[in-house]
């Protein structure tokens, strides 16, 4: 029985998940939880994503804990309990879309529906409607555009209605150009659903665009969860500060409550907020530099170009740290040789470029107080 609207807004929504999992030499442990209907997962090829994604979908099945959605317990190690895929209620989107290649579009649809003949081809048709599959339904797969395979194995998911959408890298081989027009078409596609849908992507630019909540996932374990602006603004770790784009990362020693010393790239930081005590790394992101002509400002560090890279709407600066004869707070240096300092990343957009045509490389980078990421 196909559940309405107004009995799905009574479902309180919830994700919690709590699994262990070893394969191998790579072991999975994972725990949050999340009452967004849009949650994204983002790591690096190979941290756990997709596992865990199984593990929700009752492919892989955990060594321990227990996932539980919307109130149901989907799985309970201690209870003996492990709900067979085929009653979960998710829909599973492959990277590949899994759609049955010898089947047509309207038959893919109706592949997961049960009930009279007459009942699932009024489903089959409203879901061709939705997902604007006119004119496809009697065709293949393989006869099918990358954006109508979305479509038709979303399609095939939405017709039975899941409590949660499973999304796997779902662009991931797709070029810029298709990936970023279907990706508009998905989160329009999913606007009026009510359910819970999971993104897992490597992809930091698909994770902001489409999640509420943001997981992070390192080497099998989260790094950090919470609202997905807030993190990107603020990673608090130097492992999500890394997955959210950041491109500079140094090492800290903290001199006192306001006073730090960037150890990778030989400058000296004063803050008006305070530095708490447990921060060991600073990061700043490569596009938030202030070029600085002239004499030297609070906060800034003088560099030489070790390189650039000319892309077509931004230009990347690799710089390497020189050396000053006093720092920003006027102390002389202690004289220790800089050698394992590390090259500053400074992205500058297109509608900037004239700028340097007029002055020139600049004396010095400054870094906004606002914009420094303390991390641990």
């Amino acid at each position: 029985m196909q559940r309405s609207n107004d009995e799905r807004k009574g479902n309180q929504m919830g994700l919690a998940v709590r699994i262990k999992k070893k394969l191998g030499d790579f072991c999975l442990d994972v725990e949050f939880q999340s009452e967004s209907s849009r949650i994204g997962i983002l790591g690096a090829s190979g941290c756990g994503k997709s596992m865990t994604l199984k593990s929700i979908a009752g492919i892989e099945m955990p060594d321990q804990g227990e996932i539980t959605v919307n109130g149901q317990e989907f799985y309970h190690s201690d209870e003996k309990i492990n709900v067979k895929p085929q009653k979960r209620k998710v829909g599973y989107l492959f990277q590949n879309y899994a759609l049955f290649p010898t089947m047509t579009v309207a038959k893919n649809i109706e592949a997961g529906l049960k009930g009279p003949k007459q009942e699932k081809k009024k489903r089959v048709d409203e879901m061709i409607r939705t997902f604007q599959l006119e004119g496809l339904k009697d065709r293949l797969p393989g006869e099918l555009s990358g954006g109508q395979q979305q479509r038709a194995a979303l399609a095939r998911i939405m017709a039975y209605e899941p409590d949660v959408i499973l999304l796997d890298e779902p662009f991931s081989a797709m070029d810029m150009f298709l990936k970023d027009r279907l990706q508009q078409e998905l989160i329009e596609m999913l606007s009026d659903y009510r359910g819970i849908v999971i993104l897992v992507s490597h992809n930091r630019d698909e994770i902001y665009r489409f999640s509420e909540e943001l997981i992070i996932m390192d080497r099998g374990a989260v790094v950090t969860s919470g609202k997905t602006k807030e993190i990107f603004a603020n990673p608090g770790k130097r492992e999500a500060a890394r997955l959210t784009g950041c491109k500079n990362i140094s090492r800290i020693q903290r001199l006192d409550a306001h006073r730090m010393k960037a150890l990778d790239w030989g400058a000296k930081l004063t803050l008006q907020r305070e530095i708490p005590e447990g921060t060991a790394y600073v990061g700043f992101r490569a596009h938030e530099f202030i070029p600085v002509w002239g004499e030297r400002r609070e906060n800034c560090i003088r560099v030489r170009l070790a390189g650039q890279a000319e892309l077509p709407f931004e230009k990347n600066f690799y710089l390497f740290p020189e050396k000053e004869k006093a720092d920003s707070c006027g102390e002389e240096e202690d004289g220790e040789e800089r050698q394992d300092m590390q090259n500053l990343c400074w992205f500058l957009q297109k509608d900037k470029w004239r700028m340097l045509e007029d002055k020139g490389m600049p004396d010095y980078l400054q870094f906004r107080e606002e914009q420094l990421l303390l991390l641990s």
